[in-house]
C-alpha cells in the first residue's frame, strides 16, 4: 500500500551517510571542502552578507531560497569548490546530489565603470577584502544591476536530483554556501566574475614580486648604516615600513660575537629563526605568533587562503615551491609589531 512512498531517512542518518561518502572520496584523493555554519547566521562579513542579500533581492529565487537556507545551516552542503566562473558542490538530501553552478564573467564595460567609481577610494588589499571600505564603494560594488554580483540571467545551474523545479533546494543551499565561503575568502567573488581585485586598489601594489626581490638597500640618515627596506608587498598591504639589518653574520663573525659576548638566557631574541623543516605545525605557530587570520597570513605570503589551509592539513615536511619557501623563511624573522604596526590591521 505504501510502496510508492520513498523510505524516510532521518537527518542524523543522512549526515552519517554523507560523512561516509565524503570519507571515501577523501581516500581517493579528492579534497573535500564542506560548508560549516555555526548558529543560524549564514554569513557574518561584508562580502558574505552582500552576496546573500543580493540573492534575496530577486523574486525569481524567492520561492526556493528558504529551503536552501535550512539545508545550508544544517550542514547539508558536504562539499563546495569555487573555481574561475564555476562552483561544483555535493549536497546531502534523500541521497547525495551533484550541483554545478556557472557564473558569467563581469562585462568589461561594467567592470570599467566599477573601477572608475572606486578610483582612489580603496587604500589597501586588506581594506578591500575585509570590507573596510567607504559607503560609496559599498554602494558601487553591491549595486543590484551595476555592481560585482551576478544577475539571475548570469547564473546557470544544474542538479542531478529528481526535483523538476527551476531552482531546487540543493542549488539554493549551494548559493547560500557561496556566501558563507566568501566570509573566509572574499577574493573568490572576483574569481567567479573573472576580474582582478587588485585593479580596485588605488595604491600601487606589487603582489607578484617575491619578498626577497622587493628588498632595496638604503642609507640611514641618522646612523649612516646600510639597511634593507621591504617595499611593495608588506609595506603597502600593512601600511608600515619594515627595516632590517643588511648584513647577516657569517659563521666566522657569529663565532667571534659569541665568544666576546656572554649570552643572556632571560633575554628573548627578537627574530625567530626559521626551522630547517617547515611543517604544518610550524605554519600554525607562525600565524599565531603574528596574530593573523588565514586571509591576512595568505596575503602576507602572496598565496591564496586555500593554499595556507592546504599546508595546515598536510603531515610531515611541506614540499613548498622555492619562492613560497623564501617568503615563509623571511616571515619567520618578523615579529607581530613588524607586521601589524602600532595601529593594528
Amino acid at each position: 500500500m505504501y510502496g510508492h512512498f520513498p523510505t524516510y531517512i532521518s537527518v542524523a542518518e543522512r549526515r552519517a551517510n554523507a560523512k561516509h561518502a565524503m570519507d571515501k572520496l577523501r581516500k581517493k584523493g579528492m579534497k573535500i571542502c564542506p560548508i560549516e555554519i555555526e548558529g543560524r547566521t549564514i554569513a557574518t562579513t561584508f562580502w558574505g552578507k552582500a552576496w546573500c542579500n543580493h540573492l534575496e533581492s530577486f523574486s525569481d529565487y524567492s520561492n526556493r531560497l528558504s529551503r536552501g537556507r535550512t539545508y545550508a545551516r544544517n550542514g547539508s552542503v558536504c562539499h563546495l569548490d569555487v573555481d574561475k566562473r564555476t562552483i561544483k558542490a555535493i549536497v546531502s538530501g534523500s541521497d547525495l546530489y551533484n550541483i554545478n553552478v556557472d557564473i558569467k564573467p563581469l562585462a568589461k564595460e561594467k567592470w570599467a565603470k566599477v573601477q572608475e567609481k572606486c578610483s582612489g577610494e580603496i587604500g589597501s588589499m586588506l581594506e578591500l577584502l575585509q570590507g573596510k571600505i567607504s559607503s560609496s564603494v559599498m554602494a558601487t560594488v553591491t549595486n543590484t544591476t551595476e555592481g560585482l554580483f551576478p544577475l539571475p540571467k548570469e547564473i546557470d545551474f544544474s542538479c542531478d536530483c529528481p526535483d523538476s523545479a527551476y531552482m531546487c533546494k540543493h542549488v539554493a543551499a549551494v548559493l547560500y554556501g557561496i556566501g558563507a565561503r566568501l566570509d573566509d575568502s572574499p577574493e573568490l567573488l572576483f574569481l567567479l566574475r573573472d576580474v582582478n581585485h587588485e585593479d580596485l586598489i588605488s595604491s600601487t601594489l606589487s603582489m607578484t614580486t617575491s619578498i626577497t626581490s622587493s628588498i632595496t638597500t638604503e642609507k640611514s640618515h641618522t646612523t649612516g648604516k646600510s639597511r634593507k627596506r621591504v617595499k611593495g608587498d608588506l609595506t603597502d598591504i600593512f601600511d608600515i615600513d619594515l627595516e632590517l639589518e643588511l648584513k647577516r653574520p657569517t659563521k666566522k663573525t657569529a663565532k667571534k660575537s659569541l665568544s666576546s659576548n656572554k649570552p643572556n638566557p632571560t633575554k628573548k631574541s627578537r627574530a625567530t629563526t626559521a626551522p630547517k623543516t617547515i611543517t604544518a605545525a610550524s605554519i600554525k605557530r607562525l600565524k599565531k605568533k603574528l596574530a593573523l587570520n588565514n586571509t591576512q597570513f595568505a596575503k602576507l605570503l602572496n598565496v591564496s587562503p586555500a593554499t595556507v589551509s592546504n599546508w595546515e592539513k598536510q603531515t610531515g615536511k611541506l614540499n613548498l615551491r622555492d619562492h613560497n619557501r623564501e617568503r615563509v623563511i623571511f616571515v619567520f624573522g618578523l615579529e607581530k609589531d613588524d607586521v601589524i604596526g602600532s595601529g593594528g590591521l
